[in-house]
């Protein structure tokens, strides 16, 4: 299983995430959440990880100028758009997309439809479905609709968010069935700073998950 740690602000603990098995670590250029991120710090970060690690920048309804900026700066490999960013937008971007959506109820499923309609020239990696709260783009712990989460899939690659731990990673896998696991606040010790033990108990429980299988 595909996992991301987002909220990445410190150096150690994006190593410690990768020796663990990260797919991809995930840095909040957002100014208002707590879990921001300097660009000058994720491209000195960045440059100490394996090629091979999927390096994200995660936005909410920023200028498009401003992304690009950003993404020269930090050399990161993929964009998360988190807030209500077009098909337009994701598809001019230089680098491949994650759209996250925060769907409350079924019918709103059909917004998915304006980002798929020319899967030949399609730039978007995945669809990233989150917790749906009012006051926050993200990072709030509370969990996702799992029914319509499993809805997603026939739209592209799923990526799992809101409220996973090692105590119901093992649920979400094996009733979602998604292409990737995201995760923030669940390893954290305080906002940006992760707790290695909660960490690795994490990938313990995938791990487990994926030997009893």
């Amino acid at each position: 299983m595909k996992v991301k740690i987002c909220g990445i602000t410190k150096i150690e603990d994006a190593l410690y995430a990768v020796e663990l098995g990260a797919w991809a670590l995930g840095f909040i250029f957002y100014p208002k959440s707590p879990r921001y991120i300097e660009p000058k710090k994720v491209k000195e970060i960045i440059k100490e990880l394996p090629k091979d690690i999927k390096t994200i920048g995660v936005f909410v309804n920023e200028k498009f100028d401003k992304m690009e900026e950003i993404a020269e700066i930090t050399n990161i490999s993929t964009f998360q758009l988190h807030g209500e960013e077009n098909n337009e937008t994701c598809q001019k971007l230089s680098k491949e997309v994650i759209k996250a959506f925060r769907f409350t109820n079924k019918k709103e499923l059909e917004i998915i439809d304006n980002y798929v309609n020319d899967k030949e020239k399609n730039n978007i990696l995945a669809f990233l479905i989150d917790a749906f709260n009012k006051d926050s783009y993200g990072g709030t712990g509370h969990r996702a609709d799992w029914d319509l989460a499993q809805e997603v899939k026939k739209y592209g690659n799923l990526i799992l968010a809101g409220g996973l731990n090692e105590k119901n990673i093992s649920s979400a896998i094996s009733i979602v069935k998604p292409w990737a696991v995201d995760l923030s606040s669940a390893v954290e010790s305080d906002y940006g700073i992760k707790d290695h033990k909660k960490m690795k108990d994490f990938f313990e429980e995938i791990n487990n998950d994926k030997n009893r299988n």
